[in-house]
């Protein structure tokens, strides 16, 4: 993944919270998946618009796969998935995914 992490988003929809997700949006085009892409599975559920990728193996869930609001594609990065970062200091945004 390529850019600055300046925010992590916590959503409350039935999905994002069971998870405990904590998500970076990025443009499809920053994330370049380098190994596993070909053996990942995919979820989708309410709308079925996003895809969200994961281990059959293991289960993580390191990122989902969209469109924002204006078309534009999008990944989600769950900085859970992300090694070296002090998650404690991200800045945290509360969104109300049930309502979507």
């Amino acid at each position: 993944m390529d850019g600055e992490i300046d925010q992590g988003i916590e959503c409350n929809c039935s999905h994002c919270s069971r998870k405990g997700f904590l998500l970076w949006f990025v443009p499809r085009a920053a994330l370049e998946v380098i190994s596993g892409a070909d053996t990942m599975s995919t979820y989708t559920f309410n709308r079925h618009v996003i895809q969200h990728r994961f281990c059959p193996t293991c289960g993580c869930q390191p990122f989902g796969l969209g469109q924002m609001p204006d078309g534009a594609e999008m990944a989600a990065i769950n900085l859970r998935c992300v090694e070296g970062i002090d998650l404690d200091a991200i800045n945290r945004v509360q969104v109300n995914g049930r309502e979507f």
